[in-house]
């Protein structure tokens, strides 16, 4: 059961931004990994791309467990007079900026590989799978118990969303801008002295965004923790209704392939504007870019959802985004601009789908409350973010291997050497031909496997205001 707390302000602009700022402070340490992560430390720190990625995979075994235990404590929480999860914001946003600071140390460049990769491996995990963990599950979880209101979820779905893109733009023009330089030959290279200033400067930001997070938002809905239930809901049973729950594994498998799709975007950005087209600026213009896609994304997706329903336009625009990755690798444009335009497109065929994905689990969790009987937000959402990073390194892994299968020569990269002209046309078919995949797996999933189409959402938002006496 949950309980809807009538003596507080309504919901309003001050929740929407608030949320927002959330993952405003979320990205400028994750977004900041996706980007940034592979490309320091194959050309800075000089480890193979395979290695970086199977380092990256192998932190989501860790995850498994810290995703789900996480979800688990916020759920059998009291809490106290601020709510179940924003206390967790205030308590993680340090340890987990000053986490994300530690992984990238150009300092340590000169240390023997095998100290290297342990370094990467230990603070990666501390990073993404402790601290990440412990900030994010409870943050997102805090959607649905800042309303109760479908249409007002969406609205929060939104501005995060719009939260990461902002993070993402700020981190994608200013890392190119600032990071590479351009060495006597003309060719750009990575400072690893300015990723780390970087990393400091974000890390800091990350900590201003969460505060904003705590002190503007207000959690409305308080589920109230029943011992009895939990106790027979055990880590067993959990796993057993998770299995059996129709949306939520669909969800899980969906938000997989989209990262497939966009992580790989923006980890090739950092190999195909340096090497392929040899112009870093691009790369960081692209991202102004990306945010007009995202914005008009933004624009017209809550009036098409009321009207169609998030999953089926979520399919819609997931083959629109596919049809422009197949034509960007078949023309192949030798002009970086036109790239850019049509990467633009891509941007807005999933900023569509990124609009209404944080509504779509809130959807989720009323329906798994309707199947088993108790509302779990925490571990619903630990289950959801434990597959959003299981795409994450995948994604990043997938990438890593391609490279090193291509050929892609981090010596090389390191000293401003350009690739072969192979290795420079296998990056240019990483870049379109992966997320051309995750796009087509996207769509079908969402229309042949996820249950939460239109009508079946109205029925079960009715079923709960019944339930919970609204």
């Amino acid at each position: 059961m949950a309980k809807v707390l009538k003596d507080v302000r309504p919901f309003g602009i001050r929740d929407k931004l608030g949320y927002l700022f959330g993952d405003f402070g979320n990205d400028f340490t994750f977004v900041f990994s996706t980007t940034i992560l592979m490309k320091f430390y194959t050309d800075v720190m000089g480890v193979s791309a395979g290695v970086v990625g199977t380092v990256m995979m192998l932190a989501r075994f860790v995850d498994a467990f810290t995703d789900v235990t996480m979800g688990r404590i916020c759920d059998r929480s009291k809490g106290n007079r601020h709510g179940k999860f924003k206390p967790w914001i205030l308590r993680m946003c340090g340890p987990v900026a000053i986490a994300s600071f530690l992984v990238y140390q150009s300092s340590l460049v000169n240390l023997p590989m095998w100290a290297k990769i342990c370094y990467l491996t230990v603070t990666y995990i501390l990073w993404g799978s402790v601290f990440y963990t412990a900030i994010n599950i409870p943050y997102g979880s805090m959607a649905s118990a800042i309303s109760p209101e479908p249409s007002e979820r969406q609205s929060l779905s939104t501005f995060r969303t719009m939260g990461g893109v902002f993070a993402g733009v700020i981190i994608g023009v200013g890392l190119p801008l600032f990071a590479y330089q351009k060495n006597e030959a003309g060719k750009e290279i990575l400072v690893g002295s300015r990723v780390t200033l970087i990393a400091g400067i974000f890390s800091i930001l990350a900590v201003i965004c969460y505060l904003l997070c705590y002190f503007m938002i207000t959690e409305r809905v308080r589920p109230e923790v029943s011992e009895d239930a939990f106790k027979s809901n055990s880590i067993g049973n959990m796993f057993k209704n998770a299995f059996k729950n129709r949306a939520l594994i669909s969800i899980i498998v969906a938000s997989i392939v989209v990262l497939l799709a966009q992580l790989t975007m923006q980890n090739m950005a950092g190999y195909v504007y340096p090497e392929y087209y040899n112009n870093a600026t691009a790369q960081s213009l692209s991202n102004v870019f990306m945010l007009v896609g995202m914005t008009a994304a933004a624009l017209i997706t809550n009036p098409v959802t009321k009207r169609f329903g998030k999953a089926e336009i979520s399919v819609f625009s997931s083959i629109f985004a596919a049809v422009v990755c197949i034509v960007m690798y078949l023309f192949r444009p030798e002009n970086v601009w036109i790239y850019i335009i049509l990467q633009t497109l891509c941007w807005f065929g999933l900023g569509m789908f990124s609009m209404v994905s944080w509504a779509l689990i809130t959807d989720v969790i009323d329906y798994s409350e309707i199947r088993n009987g108790i509302r779990e937000d925490g571990v619903v959402y630990a289950l959801y973010s434990f597959a959003r990073k299981l795409g994450q390194a995948f994604a990043s892994g997938l990438s890593g291997w391609l490279l090193t299968l291509i050929g892609y020569n981090e010596s090389a990269a390191s000293l401003g050497v350009a690739q072969t002209p192979q290795v420079l046309d296998g990056i240019y078919d990483i870049s379109t031909l992966v997320p051309a995949a995750g796009f087509i797996m996207l769509a079908t999933v969402l229309w042949f496997w996820y249950p939460l189409h239109k009508k079946q959402v109205d029925e079960n938002v009715r079923v709960l205001k019944e339930k919970h006496g609204q």
